[in-house]
């Protein structure tokens, strides 16, 4: 175990959207999503950030390394699965998170609406308080509309 009382770790994720998909981002279904992301889990974009924002923190790799694209057993998994791998690997080695902060891309449809609900059942997954789990929201600008992405720090503490 390191001597740091505090570790900081950072994690992003994206991916294509495709038609005729279902789109979930923080464990959260998102209705009249055009499109759902091209993923051999669920693609859950803002879970995976989490949880390589986990593993970061404490030098662990990355997900893929435990959750390999190229294993059948892992085909649509749900990204909350992968979440709860990641939080037993950090709590196994003596952190816990404190708090947690994302950011999704996506140009439609706007998900402002689902702003609580992503941050609930991210803090419930993260066993935090919800107002430990900040979320927010941009679009490309119509630079990449189709497409997700994700971005998430999380503070580590010992103990």
């Amino acid at each position: 175990m390191s001597a740091l009382p505090y570790r900081i770790g950072y994690g992003e994720d994206a991916h294509r959207l495709e038609a005729g998909r279902t789109l979930v981002l923080g464990g959260v279904p998102v209705p009249h999503a055009p499109a759902g992301a091209v993923a051999h889990s669920d693609g859950d974009a803002a879970l995976h950030a989490l949880a390589d924002a986990l593993l970061s923190g404490l030098a662990l790799g990355d997900i893929g390394q435990y959750f390999p694209d190229t294993a059948a057993e892992w085909q649509g998994l749900d990204s909350a699965v992968i979440l709860a791998r990641a939080l037993e690997l950090v709590r196994a080695r003596g952190y816990r998170p404190a708090n947690a902060a994302l950011v999704v891309t996506l140009d439609r449809p706007k998900l402002g609406p689902l702003r609580a609900a992503m941050a609930q059942r991210m803090a419930e997954l993260l066993q935090l308080p919800e107002t430990e789990v900040g979320v927010s929201f941009k679009t490309s600008e119509g630079l990449a509309p189709d497409h997700v992405q994700a971005r998430a720090t999380v503070l580590l503490v010992a103990g």
